[in-house]
């Protein structure tokens, strides 16, 4: 008898599942290793962590910049944003460390995803499939969901001279954070919002 309802359980999610897929959607159309969406999110958060990144060093000091601490596609992000960062604070940047006044290293202590979902429903699941000897994946089947998805970054820096290395100034850790947002309600109901650079439509586009 458990089995049995168990079965029928199973069947029911089934088509409900086949319901629910007449609403679904998908933005991803090609398959590379990271989304659009997740590089905006961790770059976001990097633009706002280092934007609070205040080194006081003089206009026209010649600066190489130490990024061997940040590694991988988001860390190289980070040090070219440095890099902007420092040109608009009147710094003349340099290629080579020896020719350089001041040696500024630039950190990340984090530069990633948080991922948050609160569910009401059923989850995705195999479902066995009667008679046939196999099992049939189940989608996620939302009588409400709520999912937040966190860019995080924490940027620090300092600079140093190169002819004695004394400190010049010093930068605290400073965080960078970025969202999106997605809620479903039956199934269908879907809201998106967040708080990335948004697409600016030219309003000759819209006549």
């Amino acid at each position: 008898m458990h089995r049995t309802g168990a079965r029928i359980l199973a069947f029911v999610a089934l088509i409900l599942a086949m319901l629910a897929l007449g609403a679904c959607t998908t933005t991803r159309e090609t398959s590379p290793q990271r989304s659009a969406s997740e590089q905006l999110l961790i770059s976001t958060a990097v633009d706002r962590a280092i934007a609070q990144v205040n080194l006081k060093i003089p206009a026209g000091t010649k600066v190489f910049v130490d990024a061997e601490q940040l590694d991988g596609t988001d860390g190289k992000y980070a040090a070219g944003e440095m890099r902007d960062r420092l040109l608009r604070n009147g710094a003349n940047l340099v290629s080579d460390k020896g020719k350089a006044d001041a040696v500024v290293e630039v950190r990340a202590g984090a530069l990633s995803i948080d991922d948050k979902q609160t569910l009401v429903g059923i989850d995705t699941f195999d479902a066995p499939i009667p008679f046939a000897g196999q099992a049939a994946k189940i989608p996620q089947i939302a009588l409400y969901r709520d999912r937040v998805r966190q860019g995080v970054a924490k940027i620090a820096a300092f600079g140093c001279s190169t002819s004695d290395g004394k400190l010049i100034d010093i930068a605290d850790p400073q965080l960078g954070y970025s969202h999106q947002y997605e809620r479903t309600v039956l199934f269908f109901f879907t809201w998106r919002s967040s708080d990335l650079p948004q697409e600016k439509t030219n309003a000759l586009d819209l006549q």
